[in-house]
């Protein structure tokens, strides 16, 4: 049996909010091969009765960590490679159960995990990643505390290329150019830098703007070349508008942007991805979970505009992405993305975000994101309507009978 046609569903396809009833989906060999308002004519096809509920695209998350396995990224490079693998496995199996069927790894991810998803090794979502971040020395991706002096293997840097597991420190356009090829090389999707201070670095303020302009231009430059673009983290309104002006594709966090600033990126016609969900966790775990105390006090600068800044973002038109960043035990708030989002979005915006949106930043329209011929048979079933109660989404996974992934059911209790 090749074929499975999900029948009497009502079609989110990802964009329109008029989502019409009694359709069927023809999948075959991971892609949807027919959508009709009819029924398929296929005599040994599998069929699946939907009873009416809602279909839509997978969720995309756009911004996690998988090897992130505690909180404190001292830790995380402690604990070891396998650990952190541990880690990997359990994130992204929750993931998955959360009908979350792609996502974008934008800072540790690497070939071996993504190998290890594709060989049917590890369960869990369609896997994009930016391999190891870029940053300068003492910016953002510099974990060393200030009483270690330089680089070394006690330090957490190997002396070779001066990298943990997350990050790769490299200064200057030629060393930055080295490092962009070497991830690509490696396979990575996307290249992400670190454009100003954040929040889990012990050195930074996070005001800081990092990379010289000729550096960034450099790293975008060989993104382009590759057909591929460059992402940013960035917090302050600074930092976001002289990435986006150096030709920065995508922003993380943006989370301190003003109202002309986010007017710019719109005009640019840049994304901007907010991770909520890591903030509003880190605000109340973070002291229980070992989270430095510098690093808590540079969250509540961040906590108290992450809400106002994406209402500016939202009032500009900017393009906006749905990404959750959670480090270490706080895999499990995945889904509490959507709660938060809809004190500021309508349950359409937020889910454009997590499905057609996604799909533009991937570069995958027509692939990812969407219901429709031709795509990839990333299928989540909604016992309701997410337009009308997004936080049926906020429910890790509970309220999704059926998740397909690839054209391969990996939920299905209907």
């Amino acid at each position: 049996m090749t074929i499975t046609i999900l029948e009497n569903a009502r079609v989110f396809d990802g964009v329109g909010a008029d989502c019409p009833t009694g359709m069927s989906i023809a999948v075959e060999k991971g892609v949807i091969r027919e959508v009709s308002d009819n029924a398929i004519a296929a005599s040994d096809a599998r069929r699946i009765d939907l009873g009416g509920r809602t279909l839509m695209p997978g969720l995309i998350d756009l911004h996690i960590h998988a090897y992130a396995s505690d909180v404190n990224f001292q830790r995380v490079d402690a604990m070891g490679s396998a650990y952190r693998t541990a880690h990997a496995v359990r994130m992204l199996g929750h993931a998955l159960d959360c009908g979350f069927t792609t996502v974008r790894d934008i800072g540790g991810g690497d070939w071996p995990l993504a190998r290890a998803l594709e060989d049917g090794l590890v369960r869990g979502p369609r896997f994009f990643y930016a391999g190891r971040v870029v940053s300068m020395t003492g910016g953002h991706g510099d974990m060393r505390p200030m009483s270690l002096e330089g680089h070394g293997h006690d330090h957490g840097f190997c002396q070779c290329g001066q990298a943990n597991s997350i990050t790769i420190v490299a200064d200057g356009v030629d060393a930055c150019i080295a490092a962009v090829r070497e991830e690509f090389r490696r396979g990575a999707h996307t290249i992400k830098i670190m454009g100003s201070g954040g929040v889990s670095s012990p050195t930074d303020p996070i005001w800081m703007n990092q990379y010289r302009e000729d550096e960034v231009r450099a790293i975008v430059n060989e993104c382009v070349e590759r057909r591929s673009y460059a992402s940013a983290h960035c917090h302050p309104d600074s930092a976001i508008r002289r990435c986006v002006e150096f030709g920065v594709r995508c922003i993380e966090h943006g989370t301190l942007i003003s109202d002309e600033t986010a007017a710019f990126v719109a005009e640019q016609g840049a994304f901007v991805v907010p991770t909520m969900a890591i903030i509003f966790a880190l605000r109340e775990l973070g002291p229980s979970l070992g989270f430095p105390p510098e690093s808590q006090e540079k969250l509540d600068i961040v906590f108290d505009e992450a809400l106002s800044g994406m209402d500016r973002m939202r009032s500009a038109g900017v393009r906006i992405g749905f990404g959750t960043d959670l480090l270490g035990e706080t895999y499990t708030r995945e889904c509490t993305e959507f709660d938060i989002r809809s004190e500021v979005f309508t349950p359409l915006e937020i889910l454009r975000q997590a499905t057609s949106i996604g799909a533009e930043v991937l570069q995958m329209q027509g692939k990812l994101g969407c219901v429709a011929a031709d795509a990839f048979a990333d299928l989540i079933v909604v016992d309701g309507d997410p337009l009308a109660d997004i936080g049926l989404l906020a429910q890790d996974g509970r309220a999704l009978p059926l998740i397909m992934r690839g054209g391969e059911i990996v939920r299905n209790s209907l």
